[in-house]
This record gives C-alpha cells, structure tokens and sequence, in this order.
C-alpha cells in the first residue's frame, strides 16, 4: 500500500480517496525550517506516538510509542538533536508534542530530513490528526482520526509515503472518505 498525497488536499490508498489539510505553504520540494511548506517526494513512515489516555493502542506494523508529557521535537537547526524527538525540559528551540488539542493524539514521523539531517530543510514532518474544519498545518498532512488509524493499520514494511505537487489522479470507484470497501 502506497500513501499518495497529492496538492488538491487529497489523498488516495487502497483504491480508495480520503481528505488531508497540507501545509500552509502548501507542497514543494524546496523546504526549509519554518516555511509552513509540506516536502514533496517519496518517504517511509520511521515511528507511530499515541496518546494512550485519548485513543486506543492503534494497530500497526511500525514501531510503536506512548507520548508523555515530557515528549517533544528539536526544530532547532544547528542543535545536535536537530529534527529529533526529545525530552522536556529541553535547552534548544522544540515542539511540545503533548497538546490541549487533539492533533497529536496519533501521529507518525515522516522519514524526511532525517537521513542525514541537513541544518534548515525542516523538520518535525509527520502524518497526524486533522483539525475538525482542515485547517492547513506547519508542513505536516493531517488526516481524521478514523483515516489514519486505517492508513497505519494497513500500513505495511514496503508502503511510501508519496507526496506530491500535482493535483489529484484519476477518479477511483470508493466513494470520498472511504478509504477502502475492504476493511
């Protein structure tokens, strides 16, 4: 299964189309730290965080983490821990992962800008939680709960992340929201 995002604010997986928010910069293959942009290109999806006292332990085949809320993200781009996750309180320029919203009760770290880590490009990109009205995120794509839970259910070892600056593709025969008659 591929996860293909595509510049319209859709996604499609599974013979199947659901809806995503993108980054306020919308997509390009040009990012840098703090340009509300999401990276266009081909990722793996590296690690899944929950918040265990909001949603059940998701299925997935990824590596798998409780959030605390000592848990953050190193957005600091000459820091070593650079596009990191790490521990509160922490000394450099980070996002707090634990929220008062629900955007972050699931989400899965993208594979980008992470191998190596380049100063600048970007950093804390992941698939997570869609805001009720899909209000555009920093970079990330967003998804509702119940989309994403599927997308890392069905997530297997060789699936991608596909993100791209074009619109969506050819109409599918699942119908908006429904990601697959399958399941």
């Amino acid at each position: 299964m591929n996860l293909i995002v595509y510049s319209s604010g859709e996604a499609e997986w599974d013979n199947g189309r659901v809806r995503c928010a993108l980054g306020l910069g919308g997509i390009s293959h040009k990012k840098r730290e703090g340009d509300g942009v999401t990276p266009a290109g081909r990722f793996l999806l590296r690690h899944v965080f929950y918040r265990a006292d909001r949603i059940e332990r998701p299925r997935t085949t990824l590596p798998l983490s409780t959030l605390s809320k000592k848990a953050g993200w190193c957005d600091s781009p000459f820091d070593t821990s650079y596009n990191k996750f790490v521990s509160l309180p922490f000394r450099g320029h980070h996002e707090k992962l634990w929220r008062n919203d629900a955007i972050y009760d699931l989400f899965a770290v993208v594979g980008y800008n992470d191998r190596p880590v380049i100063p600048n490009a970007g950093s804390a990109i992941f698939i997570h939680v869609a805001t009720p009205g899909f209000e555009a995120t920093k970079g990330c794509v967003a998804f509702p709960l119940p989309d994403l839970l599927k997308i890392l259910e069905n997530w297997q070892p060789e699936s991608a992340l596909e993100i791209r600056t074009s619109g969506l593709g050819a109409p599918l025969t699942a119908p908006y929201g429904h990601p697959t008659a399958k399941n």
